[in-house]
């Protein structure tokens, strides 16, 4: 458990190592000039090319992850970490933040931001397990990227237009969602000379006011919770509002009140797709007000975007395959009535190219066939795996993914 009277800071310090040098899945670092957990978190984002996550546990060397894959770090006198290692780093990382140690110790898990100057931001999760405890921490980039570092289809930033409604972007966690997000919301703090609060668990990408007004709230240190600030937003004359997660009902329903009212919501959702995306809403009431949320719902949303981030053929990193589902008269038809046969927003997706729509099974044939991605990677993640192999029938295969 963690215990500061047996911590210090400065306890984690690491003896100099050999040059750097990769052997494998293990890359041997050596930790730049500092001390502590600091002195570790920056030999492992330095370690690696593409490091998008941090990982503490014990048993395992500290290790990172790469384009999708788990790489050991290990430094001189640390090769495996104990459950002493990961309560002293998690306390070090919690420092002054008496909020998240006191949601640890009652929750078992916490979130907050950590950063180190001239190097990264961080987005951390402690968590215990197995009466011991863990750490993941997301690197944040230093800056905001943009639409076209991020390679976003052009057609996305006709978001950056809209005066109200709610777009949501979703996808598995690391998917790069809020990324995207923040695409958005820089160039709308470019563009327009308006108010914009963001509500974040915990901030995430720093944004500085631009055309725009921008204030950034976190949960926690500045707000008890999301519906609370979105409740409040209401009364602080934003046009814009960024809710960093959709968690409950009562933030659902804030949130369509909101967009009813003339705000643009911005938001996230956990999940696959678009239609997935209806059910999760729609699921969180009761079923006697799910009619009712469906034609608020329909009234209310402008794009529903899903990302998921697949390795590369040729190694270099991950591609975003998005799918793109727009408000029309149809697709709002069937958000507030629902699908049925030959009625399904898949089938508005296909059907809707000219309108600036795309569905994830369309985009993997296109990276397949383009040899951005691998058959076998493009076959993983499709929604519908006998139906994308027939449209790649034609496709040359290599003699390993025929065996």
């Amino acid at each position: 458990m963690l215990n500061p009277s047996r911590f210090h800071a400065g306890s984690l310090i690491f003896v100099r190592g050999s040059s750097l040098s990769d052997n494998g899945n293990t890359v041997v670092a050596e930790p730049p000039k500092l001390t502590g957990a600091a002195s570790l978190v920056a030999g492992m984002v330095n370690a690696v090319k593409g490091v998008s996550d941090l990982i503490f546990s014990p048993g395992r060397p500290p290790q990172v992850e790469s384009n999708g894959h788990l790489v050991a770090i290990k430094f001189d006198g640390l090769s495996l970490l104990t459950p002493d290692h990961t309560s002293r780093i998690a306390l070090e990382l919690i420092g002054q933040n008496k909020q998240a140690l006191a949601t640890l110790k009652e929750s078992g898990s916490c979130d907050f931001s950590y950063g180190l100057p001239q190097l990264s931001r961080f987005r951390v999760n402690v968590f215990q397990q197995r009466g011991t405890y863990a750490i993941v921490m997301r690197v944040i980039p230093p800056r905001v990227p943009t639409f076209e570092e991020l390679k976003l289809p052009p057609q996305l930033a006709r978001i950056a237009e809209l005066r109200n409604g709610i777009v949501l972007v979703t996808g598995p966690t690391g998917s790069g969602k809020s990324s995207t997000l923040a695409a958005i919301i820089d160039k709308i703090n470019t563009d327009r000379a308006e108010h914009i609060i963001t509500i974040e668990d915990p901030i995430e990408f720093l944004h500085r006011h631009k055309k725009a007004t921008i204030h950034q709230r976190e949960l926690h240190s500045d707000t008890p919770s999301f519906a609370l600030a979105l409740r409040a937003a209401l009364r602080q004359a934003p046009k814009v509002i960024l809710v960093g997660e959709m968690r409950d009902r009562e933030t659902i329903e804030i949130a369509l009140t909101a967009a009813e009212t003339g705000h643009l919501v911005l938001s996230t959702l956990h999940t696959i797709d678009a239609s997935k995306t209806v059910e999760r809403i729609v699921g969180s009431f009761p079923l006697s007000d799910q009619q009712p949320v469906r034609r608020r719902l329909a009234a209310s949303f402008r794009y529903f975007v899903s990302q998921r981030l697949l390795p590369r053929k040729d190694g270099a990193g991950r591609v975003a395959a998005i799918e793109i589902l727009k408000s029309t008269l149809r697709t709002r038809d069937y958000v507030e009535r629902g699908e049925g046969e030959g009625k399904t927003l898949l089938d508005a997706m296909r059907d809707g190219g000219n309108d600036g729509m795309q569905h994830f099974d369309g985009e993997l044939e296109r990276l397949v066939r383009e040899g951005v991605i691998d058959m076998r990677v493009g076959l993983a993640y499709a929604t519908n795996e006998g139906n994308l192999r027939l449209q790649l029938a034609d496709v040359p295969q290599d003699e390993e993914f025929e065996r």
